[in-house]
C-alpha cells in the first residue's frame, strides 16, 4: 500500500491541477466561503510538522465544506520579509532575496505534495515589489488620514538584532526572536495610531466568533480604564502635572506621587542634592523593558526628587518620587499613591517610611491595605458617603476648580512600525530641508529595496549605507532630499494580506473595493495563538481604518478564528534543531503517503491542543488505511462478481445502515467544529461495520455500493487522494470535465429513521453484576422484557435456589434482577 499510496498522490495531484478542479468561481458568490490559514515564513528551507498541522486539517475542513455546496476560496502565500531571513543571510552570506526565493520554491513543492485545495493563482509573496508597492500605499493612506506619524520616543531596543521592537515583541524583558535582554533608546520613529480605535477594537470583540482566551488577551492589552484625571501643582512653582486614577474616592489618602523616570518634568523637579541619585536610577531603568517594569511580582523601587506637590483636594504637601514601575507611555506618566488602599503603594510606603492614611472603611476593622470599595472616612465633607458616590462628588468638586475631570484611559500604545534593518518594505517618505517630511507620490511607488546593500547590523539602518537609495529629489520642490532609511515592521505586510489575496493580480490598485466587499471578511481563519496581541490586533485596526477611508464595508477581517495546537517532538518538548527532536514531513510522506500523514495529525491529536509526535501513532493510522483498502478491494470484488443479488433489507443490512447513518451524523457534526480525531474514530466504527457485512453469505449489492459511496464521501476530506482513487474505481467516469471527482459529490445526509434500531442489545444483571447480554426488539413493553430476561438460560442457572425480589428495567439498556 505504501508505494502505491505515493503513486496515487502524484496521479491525482496532476489530475486536479490539469482540470483546475479547485479553481475559485468568482461568479458564484451565494455560498462563498473564504478559508485562510496564516501564511508561512520562508526563513527556513522546508515545511515542518507544525506547518502541516496548520494547513492539512484545515484543508480537510475546506473540502468538507466544498462537498456541502460551498464555493471555497483557499489561497496561499508567503510572509517573506523579516529578521529570520536577514539573520540567515548574515550567517551564511546568501542574500535574503536569493535564500527567500529558493525557500519559497521548496515550500511550494511541499505544499503541493500535501494535495491541498490551495488557489495558487492568487498566491502573494510579501517581499515582491508588486506586493509591497501596495503595503507602501496602505502606509501613505494612513499618513493622509493622520494615522501614521513620526516622533521621538523611548523605544525597546534589541542590542543583538540591532533594531527597535514593539512592546508586543518583548517577552519577559527579552527580544522574542533572540532572547537578548531589551534596553531603552530615545529614537525618532514612525508610529501608527491604533489608539484611535481602542474603544471600537474592544467593543467589536463581541461581534466575532473567536476563542474566549484570545478575546480576553486583547481586552487586557487594550486595557480600558474609566476614571478621572487630576491636576497636581508643584509647590513653589508654576509647574503642574496630571494623574489618572480610577479611585478618585481615595484622593484624601494620597501621601506621595510617582513620576516615570523618563518623564521630562523630572529634570525640572529634581533638586541638586538628589540629582546624582536620580540620574543613576534613570540610567538603570532604561535597561528594563516596559513589561518587566510593570510586573506584579517585581519589587517596586524609587528615588525622591526633592520636590513636593500639592494634593488638590485638601492642600497637603506630598513628596514627588520617581519609580520605574510608572511608564511615560502609559496614562500621563505619573501616578498618585494611596498606600492605605493599594498593595503596591502600601509596600512602597513601608519600604521608604512614607505616611499611610486610611480614607475608606468596609464593615470595620479591616487590615491595611484595604483595596475594596466602602465608606469614605478622614475625607472632610465626604465622610460617610459610599466610594461609588464619592468618586463622582470628588471629581465634581475638582472640576469646579479646574483641577480634575472624568477620563477614559487605555493601556494600548500606538504601534511602532520603524525597523533599523534591511529586509523589509522601505517606508515611502523623503526628507527635504525646504519642504520637511514629504510622502512619496503614489505614481512613484514602489520605493524598491536595493539589492546591493551592506546589511550587517551595526545599530544604524542598513539603507543609510546605500548612497543610490538614500539620495533622491524632493517630490515637491525638486531639490535634494534624503529617503527614510528605516523599513516597515513585517506585521504591516501581514496586516492587510487577506485583502490582496482576493484581487492579487490587480496592477492598478491594492484591491478593487467592490470585489473585496463581496469576498470578505474571511469566514474561517486558522493560526497560532501567539499572534493574539500582534497580527490579529493589527489586522483588525487596518480593516477599520480602511473602512473609514471608504474602501471596505465590513468592520472585522476574520469572522471565525481557530487556534491550532502545537505538535511537540517525540520527547514532549517544543521542536528545535538544537534538541534534535524535529519531525520532517517528507520522509513520512515518502514512506506512508500524504493521506496517512494528514490523517495521523487529525486522529492522533486534538486539533486545538496538539501533543507529542509518535511513530507508533502514524504506524497505527497506516494500518487503518491498509484495512480500509482491503475492505474496499473485497467489496469491489463482490460487486464485480455480481452474485447473491439480494434485494431485501434484512437484519444485516439494517445493522450496517445504522452505522452508515450514525457515522454520517457524527462525522458531519465533529468535522464542522474541527474535532477531527473523533470524526475519524466514527469512520473506524463505520469500517468495522462494513467489514462485518461483507462477510455475510448474502449481500445486497445495490445497498453495498450505496454504502461504499457514502463511506468514500465521508472519508474524502481526510484522505483526499486515496478516496479519489477508490471513488473512481467504484464509479468510472469517462468524461474529461470535473464530474469525475468525489469532491464534486454532495456530502451525504443522514436519515434519522435509520438510527432507530429494530433490535437493541441489553445487559442482564443480577444484584448489579452483568451475567448475560441479549438482543431484544425495541418496541417490547416492560413486562415482555422482564420475561425474556428471566428465561435466558444463563440467568435461570444463576438464579437457581434464589428468590427474585425485584426486576428493574431500564429500557434500551439493561435489566437488573434483585435476588436473595
Amino acid at each position: 500500500m505504501t508505494n502505491y499510496s505515493t503513486a496515487i498522490d502524484r496521479k491525482w495531484q496532476k489530475k486536479w491541477e490539469d482540470t483546475e478542479l479547485y479553481k475559485f468561481n468568482a461568479d458564484k458568490m451565494d455560498k462563498k466561503l473564504y478559508v485562510l490559514e496564516m501564511f508561512s515564513y520562508p526563513s527556513g528551507s522546508k515545511l515542518h510538522a507544525g506547518h502541516w498541522f496548520n494547513y492539512g486539517p484545515v484543508d480537510s475542513w475546506a473540502r468538507f465544506k466544498r462537498m456541502q455546496g460551498y464555493n471555497v476560496f483557499q489561497p496561499m502565500g508567503f510572509d517573506a520579509f523579516g529578521l529570520p531571513a536577514e539573520n540567515y543571510a548574515i550567517k551564511t552570506g546568501i542574500h535574503p532575496w536569493d535564500s527567500t526565493k529558493q525557500n519559497i520554491k521548496t515550500m511550494e513543492t511541499q505544499l503541493k505534495a500535501m494535495g491541498a485545495m490551495f488557489n495558487w493563482e492568487s498566491e502573494i509573496v510579501t517581499c515582491d515589489p508588486e506586493y509591497y508597492k501596495w503595503t507602501q500605499w496602505v502606509f501613505l493612506k494612513l499618513y493622509e488620514k493622520g494615522l501614521a506619524y513620526r516622533k521621538k520616543a523611548p523605544v525597546n531596543w534589541c542590542p543583538s538584532c540591532n533594531t527597535v521592537l514593539a512592546n508586543e515583541q518583548v517577552v519577559d524583558g527579552a527580544c522574542e526572536r533572540c532572547d537578548t535582554e531589551v534596553t531603552k533608546k530615545d529614537l525618532t520613529q514612525w508610529f501608527l495610531k491604533i489608539t484611535d480605535y481602542a474603544e471600537e477594537l474592544l467593543n467589536d470583540l463581541d461581534k466575532i466568533d473567536w476563542p474566549e482566551k484570545t478575546k480576553s488577551m486583547q481586552k487586557h492589552w487594550i486595557g480600558k480604564s474609566t476614571g478621572a484625571e487630576v491636576t497636581f501643582k508643584v509647590k513653589d512653582s508654576n509647574i503642574s502635572f496630571d494623574v489618572f486614577t480610577t479611585r478618585a474616592d481615595t484622593l484624601f489618602g494620597v501621601t506621595y506621587v510617582v513620576l516615570a523616570p523618563e518623564n521630562p518634568l523630572v529634570d525640572e523637579l529634581t533638586n541638586d542634592s538628589q540629582r546624582e541619585e536620580v540620574e543613576q536610577y534613570r540610567a538603570a531603568s532604561k535597561k528594563q523593558s516596559d513589561i518587566e517594569r510593570q510586573s506584579l511580582t517585581r519589587e517596586k523601587t524609587g528615588v525622591f526628587t526633592g520636590s513636593y506637590a500639592i494634593n488638590p483636594i485638601n492642600g497637603r504637601e506630598i513628596p514627588i518620587w520617581i519609580g520605574d514601575y510608572v511608564l511615560a507611555t502609559y496614562g500621563t506618566g505619573a501616578v498618585m499613591a494611596v498606600p492605605a488602599h493599594d498593595e503596591r503603594d502600601f509596600s512602597f510606603a513601608k519600604k521608604y517610611n512614607l505616611p499611610i492614611i486610611r480614607v475608606i472603611e468596609g464593615k470595620g476593622g479591616e487590615e491595611l491595605p484595604f483595596t475594596e470599595y466602602g465608606t469614605m472616612v478622614n475625607s472632610d465633607e465626604f465622610d460617610g458617603i459610599t466610594s461609588e458616590e464619592g468618586k463622582i462628588k470628588v471629581i465634581e468638586k475638582l472640576a469646579k476648580q479646574n483641577m480634575g475631570s472624568q477620563k477614559v484611559n487605555y493601556r494600548l500604545r500606538d504601534w511602532l512600525v520603524s525597523r533599523q534593518r534591511y529586509w523589509g518594505a522601505p517606508i515611502p517618505i523623503v526628507y527635504c530641508d525646504k519642504c520637511g517630511t514629504v510622502p512619496v507620490p503614489y505614481e512613484n511607488l514602489p520605493v524598491t529595496l536595493p539589492y546591493d546593500v551592506e546589511f550587517a547590523p551595526d545599530g544604524k539602518s542598513p539603507l543609510t549605507k546605500s548612497e543610490e537609495f538614500i539620495n533622491t529629489t524632493c517630490p515637491h520642490c525638486g531639490g535634494k532630499a534624503k529617503r527614510e532609511a528605516d523599513t516597515l515592521d513585517t506585521f504591516v505586510c501581514s496586516s492587510w494580506y487577506y485583502l490582496r489575496y482576493a484581487d492579487s493580480k490587480n496592477t492598478e490598485e491594492a484591491f478593487k473595493p467592490e470585489k473585496i466587499n463581496k469576498m470578505l471578511p474571511v469566514d474561517k481563519y486558522v493560526g497560532g495563538p501567539e499572534h493574539a496581541c500582534m497580527h490579529l490586533l493589527y489586522a483588525r485596526f487596518l480593516t477599520k481604518a480602511l473602512r473609514d477611508m471608504g474602501y471596505l464595508n465590513f468592520d472585522e477581517p476574520f469572522t471565525s478564528l481557530t487556534h491550532q495546537g502545537l505538535i511537540l517532538g517525540p520527547d514532549g518538548f517544543k521542536m528545535s534543531k538544537s534538541k534534535g527532536n524535529t519531525i520532517s514531513p517528507d520522509e513520512y510522506i515518502n514512506e506512508y503517503g500524504a493521506d496517512v500523514f494528514r490523517m495521523y495529525l487529525m486522529f492522533g491529536f486534538s486539533y486545538v491542543e496538539g501533543g507529542a509526535w509518535s511513530d507508533d501513532g502514524i504506524k497505527s493510522v497506516a494500518r487503518f488505511v491498509d484495512r480500509i483498502e482491503r475492505i474496499l478491494q473485497n467489496s469491489y470484488a463482490i460487486l464485480e462478481e455480481n452474485k447473491n443479488l439480494k434485494t431485501s433489507m434484512d437484519k444485516a443490512e439494517k445493522e450496517l445502515n445504522f452505522w452508515r447513518h450514525n457515522s454520517i451524523k457524527q462525522v458531519t457534526a465533529d468535522t464542522e467544529i474541527l474535532q477531527f480525531n473523533t470524526a475519524i474514530a466514527r469512520m473506524m466504527e463505520f469500517s468495522n461495520a462494513l467489514s462485518k457485512y461483507i462477510q455475510e453469505n448474502e449481500i445486497n449489492n445495490d445497498f453495498l455500493k450505496e454504502t461504499i459511496n457514502d463511506f468514500l464521501r465521508l472519508l474524502a476530506p481526510f484522505a483526499p487522494h486515496f478516496s479519489e482513487e477508490y471513488f473512481n474505481r467504484f464509479n468510472p467516469y469517462t468524461s474529461e470535465d470535473n464530474g469525475y471527482s468525489v469532491f464534486n459529490q454532495k456530502w451525504p445526509e443522514f436519515d434519522e429513521k435509520a438510527l432507530i434500531k429494530d433490535e437493541v442489545e441489553i445487559a442482564i444483571q443480577i444484584n448489579g453484576k452483568i451475567k448475560a447480554k441479549t438482543n431484544i426488539p425495541t418496541d417490547l413493553n416492560e413486562d415482555s422484557i422482564k420475561a425474556i430476561a428471566l428465561k435466558e438460560s444463563s440467568i435461570k442457572e444463576a438464579l437457581e435456589g434464589k428468590n427474585v425480589v425485584k426486576v428493574i428495567v431500564i429500557k434500551g439498556r439493561l435489566v437488573n434482577i434483585v435476588a436473595k
